[in-house]
Protein backbone atom coordinates (compact mmCIF):
# COMPACT_ATOMS: atom_id res chain seq x y z
CA UNK A 1 0.00 0.00 0.00
CA UNK A 2 1.33 3.31 -0.95
CA UNK A 3 0.32 5.22 2.27
CA UNK A 4 -0.93 9.14 0.62
CA UNK A 5 -1.36 12.24 2.59
CA UNK A 6 -3.88 14.87 1.59
CA UNK A 7 -2.81 18.37 2.17
CA UNK A 8 -5.88 20.35 1.99
CA UNK A 9 -9.86 19.21 1.85
CA UNK A 10 -11.67 22.52 1.34
CA UNK A 11 -13.00 22.72 -2.63
CA UNK A 12 -11.70 20.03 -5.07
CA UNK A 13 -9.95 18.39 -1.96
CA UNK A 14 -12.66 16.86 -0.36
CA UNK A 15 -13.12 14.38 -3.77
CA UNK A 16 -9.28 13.64 -3.30
CA UNK A 17 -10.01 12.46 0.45
CA UNK A 18 -13.13 10.71 -0.60
CA UNK A 19 -11.65 8.55 -3.55
CA UNK A 20 -8.19 8.22 -1.35
CA UNK A 21 -9.98 6.67 1.48
CA UNK A 22 -11.96 4.35 -0.82
CA UNK A 23 -8.66 3.10 -2.25
CA UNK A 24 -7.44 2.24 1.28
CA UNK A 25 -4.19 4.61 1.01
CA UNK A 26 -5.42 7.93 3.04
CA UNK A 27 -3.15 8.09 6.10
CA UNK A 28 -3.25 11.72 7.21
CA UNK A 29 -5.05 15.00 6.48
CA UNK A 30 -3.81 18.75 6.88
CA UNK A 31 -5.33 21.54 6.64
CA UNK A 32 -5.04 24.84 7.38
CA UNK A 33 -8.55 25.23 8.68
CA UNK A 34 -8.44 23.22 12.15
CA UNK A 35 -12.39 22.74 11.39
CA UNK A 36 -12.05 21.42 8.20
CA UNK A 37 -9.14 19.25 9.47
CA UNK A 38 -10.70 17.78 12.43
CA UNK A 39 -13.74 17.05 10.32
CA UNK A 40 -12.63 14.84 7.35
CA UNK A 41 -10.04 13.49 10.12
CA UNK A 42 -13.11 12.03 12.03
CA UNK A 43 -15.42 11.14 8.82
CA UNK A 44 -11.97 9.14 7.17
CA UNK A 45 -10.72 8.00 10.82
CA UNK A 46 -6.84 9.19 10.30
CA UNK A 47 -4.55 11.48 11.88
CA UNK A 48 -5.17 15.18 10.85
CA UNK A 49 -3.15 18.28 11.29
CA UNK A 50 -2.73 22.08 10.52
CA UNK A 51 0.85 22.39 9.30
CA UNK A 52 2.70 19.85 6.73
CA UNK A 53 5.56 20.66 9.09
CA UNK A 54 4.48 18.75 11.75
CA UNK A 55 2.73 15.98 9.68
CA UNK A 56 5.97 14.99 8.63
CA UNK A 57 7.08 15.05 11.70
CA UNK A 58 4.46 12.70 13.03
CA UNK A 59 3.36 10.62 10.38
CA UNK A 60 4.95 7.74 8.36
CA UNK A 61 4.20 8.37 4.46
CA UNK A 62 5.44 8.21 1.18
CA UNK A 63 2.84 10.42 -1.29
CA UNK A 64 1.94 13.37 -1.26
CA UNK A 65 -1.76 15.21 -3.12
CA UNK A 66 -1.50 18.54 -2.31
CA UNK A 67 -4.65 20.40 -3.04
CA UNK A 68 -4.07 23.75 -1.76
CA UNK A 69 -4.76 27.63 -3.44
CA UNK A 70 -1.61 27.09 -6.38
CA UNK A 71 -0.08 30.31 -4.91
CA UNK A 72 0.98 27.99 -1.62
CA UNK A 73 2.09 25.10 -4.11
CA UNK A 74 5.63 25.99 -4.02
CA UNK A 75 5.95 26.20 -0.76
CA UNK A 76 4.28 22.79 0.56
CA UNK A 77 5.89 20.86 -2.42
CA UNK A 78 9.89 21.99 -1.34
CA UNK A 79 8.87 20.62 1.66
CA UNK A 80 7.28 17.51 0.57
CA UNK A 81 9.93 17.12 -1.65
CA UNK A 82 12.76 17.71 0.63
CA UNK A 83 11.46 15.00 2.78
CA UNK A 84 11.66 12.46 -0.57
CA UNK A 85 7.73 12.25 -0.81
CA UNK A 86 6.31 11.55 -4.19
CA UNK A 87 3.99 14.52 -4.78
CA UNK A 88 0.52 15.19 -6.94
CA UNK A 89 0.18 18.89 -6.78
CA UNK A 90 -3.46 19.67 -8.45
CA UNK A 91 -3.45 22.15 -11.58
CA UNK A 92 -2.06 24.27 -12.68
CA UNK A 93 0.95 23.38 -10.60
CA UNK A 94 2.74 26.70 -9.84
CA UNK A 95 1.85 30.01 -11.13
CA UNK A 96 5.63 30.64 -11.87
CA UNK A 97 6.96 28.25 -14.27
CA UNK A 98 10.28 29.03 -12.87
CA UNK A 99 8.79 27.82 -9.22
CA UNK A 100 7.60 24.68 -11.21
CA UNK A 101 11.24 23.77 -12.87
CA UNK A 102 12.76 24.12 -9.16
CA UNK A 103 10.34 21.74 -8.14
CA UNK A 104 10.72 19.52 -11.31
CA UNK A 105 14.64 19.23 -10.37
CA UNK A 106 14.24 18.79 -6.24
CA UNK A 107 11.90 15.66 -7.85
CA UNK A 108 14.50 14.58 -9.86
CA UNK A 109 17.55 14.87 -7.37
CA UNK A 110 15.11 13.28 -4.90
CA UNK A 111 14.02 10.49 -7.42
CA UNK A 112 10.58 10.56 -6.37
CA UNK A 113 7.60 11.06 -8.79
CA UNK A 114 6.35 14.68 -9.51
CA UNK A 115 3.02 14.78 -11.70
CA UNK A 116 -0.38 17.55 -11.55
CA UNK A 117 -3.79 16.87 -11.17
CA UNK A 118 -4.71 17.40 -15.20
CA UNK A 119 -8.01 15.30 -14.50
CA UNK A 120 -9.17 15.69 -18.29
CA UNK A 121 -6.61 13.33 -19.45
CA UNK A 122 -8.59 10.73 -17.69
CA UNK A 123 -11.64 11.88 -18.76
CA UNK A 124 -13.14 8.72 -20.39
CA UNK A 125 -14.40 11.02 -23.50
CA UNK A 126 -11.23 12.68 -24.21
CA UNK A 127 -9.06 8.93 -23.66
CA UNK A 128 -11.79 7.75 -26.42
CA UNK A 129 -10.91 10.71 -28.73
CA UNK A 130 -7.33 10.24 -28.28
CA UNK A 131 -7.24 6.85 -29.01
CA UNK A 132 -9.02 7.95 -32.09
CA UNK A 133 -6.88 10.24 -33.41
CA UNK A 134 -4.16 8.19 -32.97
CA UNK A 135 -5.21 5.24 -34.71
CA UNK A 136 -5.63 7.43 -37.58
CA UNK A 137 -8.93 5.64 -39.13
CA UNK A 138 -10.63 8.73 -39.51
CA UNK A 139 -7.52 10.74 -40.63
CA UNK A 140 -5.34 13.08 -39.16
CA UNK A 141 -6.06 16.04 -36.85
CA UNK A 142 -6.11 20.04 -38.02
CA UNK A 143 -8.25 21.32 -35.61
CA UNK A 144 -9.62 21.53 -31.89
CA UNK A 145 -12.36 23.90 -30.15
CA UNK A 146 -13.02 23.97 -26.38
CA UNK A 147 -16.08 25.31 -24.85
CA UNK A 148 -16.67 26.35 -21.47
CA UNK A 149 -18.68 28.63 -19.30
CA UNK A 150 -20.45 28.36 -15.82
CA UNK A 151 -21.15 30.88 -13.18
CA UNK A 152 -18.51 32.46 -11.14
CA UNK A 153 -16.74 29.90 -8.45
CA UNK A 154 -16.89 31.79 -5.80
CA UNK A 155 -13.75 30.24 -3.80
CA UNK A 156 -10.90 31.71 -6.79
CA UNK A 157 -9.79 34.82 -5.44
CA UNK A 158 -6.70 34.96 -6.44
CA UNK A 159 -6.76 34.31 -10.33
CA UNK A 160 -8.96 34.55 -13.49
CA UNK A 161 -10.55 32.00 -15.80
CA UNK A 162 -7.19 31.72 -17.79
CA UNK A 163 -4.89 30.04 -15.00
CA UNK A 164 -8.23 28.50 -13.20
CA UNK A 165 -10.42 27.20 -15.78
CA UNK A 166 -8.25 27.40 -19.72
CA UNK A 167 -5.43 25.95 -18.23
CA UNK A 168 -7.60 22.03 -18.73
CA UNK A 169 -7.98 22.55 -22.27
CA UNK A 170 -4.68 24.33 -23.08
CA UNK A 171 -3.24 20.91 -21.16
CA UNK A 172 -5.67 18.51 -23.17
CA UNK A 173 -4.93 19.96 -26.56
CA UNK A 174 -1.04 19.37 -26.17
CA UNK A 175 -2.06 15.75 -25.14
CA UNK A 176 -4.31 15.16 -28.42
CA UNK A 177 -1.85 17.21 -30.40
CA UNK A 178 1.04 15.50 -28.78
CA UNK A 179 3.23 18.74 -28.79
CA UNK A 180 3.51 21.78 -27.99
CA UNK A 181 2.57 25.24 -29.23
CA UNK A 182 4.25 27.58 -31.14
CA UNK A 183 2.76 30.60 -30.57
CA UNK A 184 -0.55 31.93 -28.26
CA UNK A 185 -3.25 34.68 -29.34
CA UNK A 186 -5.29 35.64 -26.24
CA UNK A 187 -8.30 38.13 -25.61
CA UNK A 188 -9.66 38.14 -21.86
CA UNK A 189 -11.50 40.86 -19.83
CA UNK A 190 -13.67 40.93 -16.61
CA UNK A 191 -16.71 42.16 -15.60
CA UNK A 192 -17.62 40.57 -12.27
CA UNK A 193 -14.54 39.38 -11.42
CA UNK A 194 -11.02 40.79 -10.06
CA UNK A 195 -9.79 39.30 -12.89
CA UNK A 196 -10.04 38.17 -16.52
CA UNK A 197 -13.63 36.18 -16.03
CA UNK A 198 -14.27 35.04 -19.62
CA UNK A 199 -11.07 34.82 -22.57
CA UNK A 200 -10.54 33.40 -26.02
CA UNK A 201 -7.33 32.20 -26.27
CA UNK A 202 -5.94 30.43 -29.83
CA UNK A 203 -2.76 27.88 -29.96
CA UNK A 204 -1.10 27.16 -33.01
CA UNK A 205 1.09 24.05 -33.49
CA UNK A 206 3.02 22.62 -36.34
CA UNK A 207 1.95 22.87 -39.61
CA UNK A 208 -1.25 25.23 -38.94
CA UNK A 209 -3.04 22.90 -36.56
CA UNK A 210 -4.94 25.31 -34.12
CA UNK A 211 -6.56 24.96 -30.79
CA UNK A 212 -9.48 27.50 -29.65
CA UNK A 213 -10.82 27.87 -26.38
CA UNK A 214 -13.43 29.68 -25.23
CA UNK A 215 -14.17 30.12 -21.62
CA UNK A 216 -16.67 32.46 -19.45
CA UNK A 217 -17.42 32.74 -15.74
CA UNK A 218 -20.63 34.55 -16.61
CA UNK A 219 -23.16 31.80 -17.41
CA UNK A 220 -26.01 30.56 -14.97
CA UNK A 221 -25.61 27.41 -17.08
CA UNK A 222 -22.57 24.99 -16.54
CA UNK A 223 -21.38 23.25 -20.37
CA UNK A 224 -18.06 21.41 -20.84
CA UNK A 225 -18.04 20.74 -24.64
CA UNK A 226 -15.05 20.08 -27.47
CA UNK A 227 -14.90 19.68 -31.02
CA UNK A 228 -12.24 17.81 -33.25
CA UNK A 229 -11.72 18.02 -36.80
CA UNK A 230 -9.70 15.56 -38.28
CA UNK A 231 -9.42 15.03 -42.20
CA UNK A 232 -12.03 12.13 -42.79
CA UNK A 233 -14.65 12.93 -39.80
CA UNK A 234 -15.46 15.60 -36.89
CA UNK A 235 -15.48 14.34 -33.19
CA UNK A 236 -17.62 16.06 -30.64
CA UNK A 237 -17.61 15.48 -27.17
CA UNK A 238 -19.12 16.25 -23.95
CA UNK A 239 -16.59 16.36 -20.78
CA UNK A 240 -19.65 16.23 -18.06
CA UNK A 241 -21.81 13.40 -19.57
CA UNK A 242 -18.91 11.77 -21.38
CA UNK A 243 -20.92 11.31 -24.89
CA UNK A 244 -18.51 10.89 -27.90
CA UNK A 245 -20.05 11.23 -31.54
CA UNK A 246 -18.14 10.81 -34.57
CA UNK A 247 -19.67 12.64 -37.02
CA UNK A 248 -23.42 11.20 -36.55
CA UNK A 249 -22.95 8.01 -34.34
CA UNK A 250 -22.29 7.15 -31.18
CA UNK A 251 -18.56 5.95 -29.80
CA UNK A 252 -18.21 3.75 -27.41
CA UNK A 253 -17.03 5.22 -23.99
CA UNK A 254 -15.61 3.45 -21.28
CA UNK A 255 -16.82 4.10 -17.56
CA UNK A 256 -15.04 5.23 -14.68
CA UNK A 257 -14.66 8.18 -12.73
CA UNK A 258 -11.58 11.35 -14.05
CA UNK A 259 -10.52 11.63 -10.28
CA UNK A 260 -10.33 7.84 -9.55
CA UNK A 261 -8.55 6.71 -12.57
CA UNK A 262 -5.94 9.65 -12.06
CA UNK A 263 -5.29 8.81 -8.18
CA UNK A 264 -4.54 5.03 -9.76
CA UNK A 265 -2.31 6.16 -11.88
CA UNK A 266 -0.42 8.38 -9.41
CA UNK A 267 -0.42 5.21 -7.22
CA UNK A 268 0.61 3.26 -10.02
CA UNK A 269 3.76 5.12 -11.20
CA UNK A 270 4.71 4.91 -8.11
CA UNK A 271 5.03 1.41 -7.60
CA UNK A 272 6.38 0.49 -10.87
CA UNK A 273 8.63 3.42 -10.78
CA UNK A 274 7.50 4.80 -14.46
CA UNK A 275 6.74 8.38 -15.29
CA UNK A 276 3.40 9.44 -14.85
CA UNK A 277 0.56 10.35 -17.55
CA UNK A 278 1.14 14.23 -16.76
CA UNK A 279 5.20 14.73 -16.49
CA UNK A 280 6.74 17.27 -14.90
CA UNK A 281 7.49 19.01 -18.22
CA UNK A 282 4.13 19.36 -19.22
CA UNK A 283 2.82 20.84 -16.74
CA UNK A 284 5.43 23.14 -16.11
CA UNK A 285 4.85 24.07 -19.99
CA UNK A 286 0.83 24.88 -19.28
CA UNK A 287 1.76 27.27 -16.61
CA UNK A 288 4.29 28.90 -19.34
CA UNK A 289 1.01 28.79 -22.05
CA UNK A 290 -1.11 30.34 -19.63
CA UNK A 291 1.20 32.88 -18.44
CA UNK A 292 1.55 33.92 -22.11
CA UNK A 293 -1.98 34.17 -22.86
CA UNK A 294 -2.59 36.68 -20.27
CA UNK A 295 0.34 38.78 -21.29
CA UNK A 296 -0.95 38.50 -25.15
CA UNK A 297 -4.89 39.67 -23.74
CA UNK A 298 -3.02 42.07 -22.08
CA UNK A 299 -0.23 43.69 -25.30
CA UNK A 300 -2.78 42.73 -28.01
CA UNK A 301 -0.02 40.74 -29.99
CA UNK A 302 0.62 37.15 -30.42
CA UNK A 303 3.58 35.48 -28.29
CA UNK A 304 5.64 32.79 -29.76
CA UNK A 305 7.26 30.17 -27.56
CA UNK A 306 9.74 27.44 -27.85
CA UNK A 307 8.77 24.55 -25.13
CA UNK A 308 9.70 21.69 -26.55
Amino acid sequence: MIRTVLVGVGGWGKNHARVLHDTGTLTAICDADDTLAEQFGAQYKVPYYTDVQNMLYGESFDAAIVATPTKTHFQIGKMLLQSKKHLLLEKPFTYEPAEGRELQSMAKKAGVILTCGYIERFNPAIQTTRNIIQDKTHGDIALLEFHRESNIPVHIKDVGIIHDTAVHDIDTANWLFDQMPQVVFARAGHIRHTHEDFATVMLGYADNRTAILACNWLSPVRSRMFRAALTDAIITGDFITRHVQINDKTAPVTEGEPLKREIDSFLEAIKTNSEPVVTAHQAISVSEIAKAALLSSQRGVPIYLDLR
